[in-house]
């Protein structure tokens, strides 16, 4: 019988994990709220020392495993300066681009736990002030946070508690559309993390034994390269990652399949894995897309370059303006649900 996935449900999750901040570097609350999810379902779960989760589900072999991983970690900032004027200077926490963040409302998290808002702007914003407000580069020298709170000067906004290495999380703006679209900051990763646990609540509540002892790694440092290069078994055969496709010109992926990566900044995935991935695709009517992305590296391409000894893939929803104002479609999570059931249950390929 085909697998039929419950896509509404999964939306629902990753609506409520896009809402939780969680910058690399400052993610406990959402590998808590993972957790939390995960508690009823009977799973093996350990944290490890980055702050990543690892759960468990034992398999009718436990000679030979499998690992998938996705991650909950985002881009973000750091204040680099609170500056004379009570506004603050930031640094980047992943790659993106500043035009990308420009207007967007913001929530500063402080050492203490204390929560602000703000906006992200240019210095030069107001066009009745500043002659160049269209012109100045959108770079760390001109892009500043607007506290909303009475402050003018640093000793003011320092007064608040806020200080050099507070996180900043930017405002995801979750909205689903009556079309099937899910727009939102942060669906890199959390529409892949939102995925995974749907499917691992519907095989507890299905009652199905996989046929390998499976590790799904909630991973928490991907943004900055290496989120999922550890706590690999030594009989883990096959590491997946579960993250997204990226489009543009040249792209095949689009927001309505299931990307399957054949190379990226890294190099070319596991030959063997991507033609059985396509197989049970093709097999089952996954609607699925190949591509190539070349400014790109994932967790398990963090793994290889760790030297583990792996059969390394990458596979997710197609995501429009990755690391911007990003968008999906419920049928591209829809697709990736569906390959990912049938392949967690599908024999490991041949190396």
């Amino acid at each position: 019988m085909a697998f039929e996935p419950n896509t509404k449900s999964t939306i629902e999750i990753i609506k409520q994990l896009v809402s939780i901040p969680s910058p690399s570097g400052n993610t406990t609350k959402v590998i808590e709220f993972v957790e939390d999810f995960l508690k009823d379902f009977d799973v093996e779960m350990k944290r490890n020392r980055k702050g990543g989760l690892l759960v468990t589900l034992q398999g009718a072999s436990n000679y030979e495993h499998r690992m998938l991983t996705a991650h909950v970690d985002t881009l973000g900032a750091m204040v680099k300066e609170v500056k004379s004027n009570g506004r603050l200077k930031l640094s980047m926490i992943g790659g993106f681009r500043w035009n990308s963040v420009e207007g967007e409302y913001c929530e500063i998290e402080t050492s203490t736990g204390k929560k602000y808002t703000g906006t992200i702007l240019m210095h030069q914003t107001s066009v009745h002030v500043y002659k160049n407000a269209g012109d100045a580069p959108r770079n760390e020298n001109n892009i500043e946070v607007r506290i909303d709170e009475k402050v003018t000067s640093a000793d003011e906004v320092r007064a608040l508690g806020i200080e050099v290495g507070d996180f900043i999380s930017f405002d995801p703006r979750v909205q689903v559309t009556e079309s099937g679209y899910l727009k939102s900051r942060h669906l890199d990763d959390k529409a892949s993390v939102g995925i995974i646990l749907n499917l691992i609540a519907t095989i507890k509540n299905e009652g199905i034994t996989l046929p390998y002892t499976t590790h799904f790694l909630i991973s928490n440092n991907e943004e900055i390269g290496y989120g999922g290069n550890s706590n690999i078994s030594p009989e883990t055969i096959e590491y997946l990652a579960v993250d997204m496709g990226a489009l543009g010109d040249g792209q095949s992926s689009d927001e309505y399949t299931v990307s399957i990566c054949v190379k990226d900044s890294s190099g070319p995935y596991h030959y063997g894995l991507r033609k059985h991935l396509v197989q049970i695709a093709e097999e089952n009517g996954v609607e699925y897309k190949l591509d190539i992305y070349p400014f790109y590296g994932s967790d398990a391409s963090a793994a290889i370059r760790s030297g583990h000894d792996i059969v390394h893939g990458l596979i997710g929803p197609g995501i429009e303006s990755s690391h911007a104002f990003e968008r999906t479609h419920e049928t591209s999570i829809a697709n990736t649900e569906k390959l990912l059931w049938y392949y967690v249950q599908s024999p490991l390929v041949s190396y």
